[in-house]
């Protein structure tokens, strides 16, 4: 056992940083969410969630700057400190990607949302959902099996949407005849495997944790 995990015992429940997760996670939620709304929209309806995503994504790298300025502030840490720091990362890296998705979408004005693209963003959401109810079981690490239940969910889903990707880019180069289409649909889908794949780092931090608390 690490001194850190020792000092655990000895200080009052933490209520700095377990509130931050949960509000990143959370956050993470309603951009997947929002994205995944958009999705299903026409062109001009998506601008107004677009920009809601913008301001959900500098909220997450407030979040973010929040956590790791209270990392640098406070000695004693519920876990250890390099896992804080790769959670919380982590997290943001998957707003990141869905955000990225989001820019894309709007700079190159894709009009047609392709069955693809959708389902990635319903992937995502998903993925995004585990992340907030295992983020939710950190609080209490004796419920290790759901954290790890949830993490084992997200990676299952991580494979699907290769598999989605895969499938939507050898479909794209085979039908579509437009290089500017290709290139953008490509961008767009390529953004949102990786958001998953972000999403499976999450769960790789979380199953960390886990393992030095179990």
């Amino acid at each position: 056992m690490s001194i850190n995990s020792i000092f655990q015992f000895l200080v009052p429940k933490d209520k700095k940083f377990f509130p931050l997760f949960e509000q990143a996670s959370a956050n993470l939620v309603q951009l997947a969410s929002i994205l995944h709304e958009a999705v299903n929209l026409p062109l001009k309806e998506r601008d107004e969630l677009f920009l809601k995503i913008d301001e959900l994504e500098q909220k997450g790298e407030d979040i973010t700057r929040l956590t790791n300025l209270e990392l640098s502030r406070n000695f004693i840490t519920p876990f250890d400190r390099e896992d804080i720091y790769s959670l919380i990362t982590a997290i943001d890296n998957v707003a990141d990607n869905l955000h990225g998705a989001s820019s894309r979408m709007k700079l190159y004005q894709v009009e047609k949302i392709t069955k693809s693209i959708r389902k990635l963003t319903e992937i995502n959401l998903e993925a995004c959902q585990l992340i907030d109810n295992a983020v939710k079981e950190l609080r209490d690490l004796k419920k290790i099996k759901s954290i790890t239940a949830a993490c084992a969910k997200i990676n299952k889903l991580e494979a699907k949407s290769d598999d989605v990707y895969n499938k939507a880019v050898a479909d794209l180069f085979e039908n579509e005849t437009d290089a500017k289409n290709i290139i953008k649909y490509k961008e767009v889908l390529s953004v949102l495997e990786t958001a998953t794949d972000k999403c499976k780092g999450v769960a790789g931090v979380l199953e960390s944790i886990t393992v030095k608390h179990s």
